[in-house]
């Protein structure tokens, strides 16, 4: 460690550790929002999207939190205020009365409990896909009868190794409960998940705010990793939200768009955005804001599919002096789209006679427009509007990508130096230990990278993005 990492020592410290389906990484961060310390541990390689043994995670987290505190002195450990966890949202784990998992985790990408999913609607009167966590419980004490009678507690990934970490079982945060039924806004589990389904109010945790503090790091655990027991454990949130929060996001008004393999927008609002078709959902925020948001099937799964192994700056310089592009793409990989609109039948298309050049110009103006359709819609559901774009994703990474978005919202769009979902943990660690507030943490922990203001461009992508609604009218997509 460096002398400059030791003054930065100095002061409170916070850990985020991030649990994704190929690793787990933790990091160090000051309440200035320096990166101090980041580790990670990779699973062994598995096709099973479906499940995945949690132990393997504990593992995991054991790994990189052994590494952070043998990097550090004592005195400087002594500065670890508080620890928070983010995972997959919709993951479901049946627990013992030990508390060990009575069967691998049924993952966020399993979709076997497609009629269990049409029933939870049924009975809710609310849209449940395969993906949420509560038809996945439905599903499992289907399927598993003998060991469902077992199950002291439903649990999610999150809870999980916040549990594991503190001793402390039974508490879920808001955005992981979300998906398993729980009623934000009425604060309570509804009758329905009990009342018209397999699930006992006994195996259901309490839920509560992430940045709530629920103890501390567990005397064994403290064994485990050489870290101190003085540490406090902080319920955490789902890695989306959390990427929201790492994003730069602190106040209504502040919208998120995340450009990975999928575009992910979410932003604060003062009151839940409804939308009548299900393509928005509401989670809460710890100040008392709501967070909703919207996925796409468009992102930039379309570059590692038909762009892999080319130079992306080289291929960014080239499709510049395309721009603004006289051509109307609509860069979806796979059939249906599900937000802005929805549309099962959904098709991707690129104009024709296009050189790859061209075709990677066309489709990066695309996802911007799909993302101010997307802004456009959240817009005329509410009376919010959106005031601030800050961005995360691997597709943040273009300077030119972030032109052209910038210009056709017509707003400027912030990028933060650290945008890792596990930032996004350790602002939540901080926020219950050293700050008055998530927003104020997000504030002082917060350091922009690139800010990008609208360009010349701004009115030719204008008239390009009314020609593309139009175009998707025209194929039926968009009402």
């Amino acid at each position: 460690m460096t002398t400059a990492a030791k003054q930065r020592m100095t002061s409170p410290t916070f850990i985020g550790v991030d649990i994704g389906t190929q690793g787990v990484r933790a990091m160090l961060m000051g309440e200035n929002g320096n990166l101090l310390f980041s580790a990670k541990h990779n699973f062994a390689w598995t096709d099973n999207r479906n499940e995945q043994n949690p132990e393997q995670w504990w593992s995991g987290v054991v790994s990189v939190l052994r590494q952070l505190s043998s990097a550090f002195s004592q005195n400087d450990l002594d500065r670890i205020q508080a620890i928070a966890v983010t995972s997959t949202s919709g993951t479901v784990i049946p627990l013992d009365r030990n508390y060990e998992p009575l069967h691998p985790a049924l993952m966020y990408s399993d979709n076997r409990a497609v009629q269990e999913a049409a029933l939870c609607a049924e009975v809710s009167g609310q849209p449940y896909n395969a993906s949420f966590g509560l038809p996945k419980m439905v599903w499992f004490h289907r399927q598993y009868p003998e060991q469902a009678e077992q199950i002291r507690l439903w649990c999610h990934a999150v809870d999980y190794i916040t549990g594991k970490l503190s001793g402390e079982w039974g508490i879920a945060d808001y955005t992981s409960a979300l998906k398993s039924g729980y009623d934000l806004e009425r604060d309570r589990w509804p009758a329905y998940v009990t009342d018209a389904l397999p699930i006992h109010p006994s195996q259901l945790p309490k839920a509560v705010a992430s940045g709530t503090i629920i103890g501390r790091l567990d005397r064994d655990v403290c064994e485990l990793t050489g870290l101190p027991q003085t540490i406090r454990v902080v319920t955490g949130m789902t890695d989306g939200c959390a990427s929201q929060i790492a994003s730069g996001c602190s106040e209504p008004g502040h919208w998120n768009t995340t450009i990975g393999t999928t575009l992910v927008v979410k932003g604060l609002t003062r009151s839940p955005v409804y939308d009548p078709l299900g393509r928005i959902y509401n989670h809460k925020h710890p100040d008392g804001w709501w967070m909703p948001g919207g996925a796409s099937n468009t992102g930039a799964d379309w570059i590692s599919r038909d762009f892999s192994g080319c130079d992306l700056r080289e291929l960014d310089e080239q499709a510049e002096q395309w721009l603004p592009t006289p051509w109307i793409s609509y860069a979806l990989t796979q059939k249906g789209e599900r937000f802005p609109f929805l549309n099962p039948d959904a098709r991707g298309f690129d104009a024709q006679g296009l050189t790859d050049v061209q075709t990677y110009a066309s489709r990066l103006e695309s996802v911007a427009y799909m993302e101010k359709l997307s802004y456009d819609t959240i817009e005329a559901l509410s009376s919010e509007h959106i005031h601030h774009v800050y961005t995360a994703g691997g597709g943040s990474a273009s300077n030119i990508w972030l032109a052209i978005r910038s210009s056709v919202l017509g707003k400027p769009i912030y990028k933060m130096k650290h945008v890792e979902g596990a930032v996004g943990a350790a602002m939540l660690a901080a926020s219950a230990t050293e700050f008055q507030s998530l927003g104020e943490a997000v504030r002082r922990m917060s350091i922009i990278d690139k800010y990008v203001e609208p360009g010349p461009w701004q009115q030719a992508y204008e008239e390009q993005y009314e020609r593309f609604k139009q175009l998707l009218r025209e194929k039926g997509y968009l009402k």
